[in-house]
């Protein structure tokens, strides 16, 4: 398993009249979780990219706990918690600055070339990276 946190503070603009975070910026979160879940094993989505791969999202799922709200402090904890073929899956969840667990969340994302606009197998170049980290992680 590969598990990454990252914090946020919640913008007056990601918030709906009631100060709570619109249910729409959820997926913003987890996009940053993810993000970040790939930089912390050496790789930045954008040099992912630049390899010619994509990753789009095929599934979604979220279930809202408590409500996020405005200027509140969040971890965003993201975990990576089988191997990917040729699809990739994380899970999420979300806590408020008083540790208590607001969100839990998961999204499914599958490789896909950007020269033939094909489903592929991870990347030799990825799948490596992640198992030097999930190796760090025993």
């Amino acid at each position: 398993m590969i598990h990454t946190t990252h914090s946020i503070r919640v913008r007056y603009g990601e918030t709906d009249p009631m100060k709570y975070v619109y249910y729409g910026n959820y997926a913003e979160y987890l996009e940053l979780g993810r993000v970040e879940l790939f930089r912390s094993i050496g790789m930045s989505y954008n040099e992912i990219e630049n390899q010619g791969i994509w990753l789009p999202v095929s599934d979604y799922k979220i279930k809202y706990l408590k409500p996020a709200l405005y200027d509140q402090k969040l971890e965003i904890h993201t975990y990576l918690k089988k191997r990917p073929g040729v699809r990739i899956e994380f899970e999420y969840e979300i806590y408020n600055e008083e540790r208590v667990k607001i969100t839990e969340a998961s999204t499914t994302l599958f490789f896909l070339s950007a020269e033939t606009n094909k489903i592929i197998k991870c990347p030799d170049f990825l799948m490596d990276l992640i198992n030097k980290n999930w190796e760090e992680e025993k």
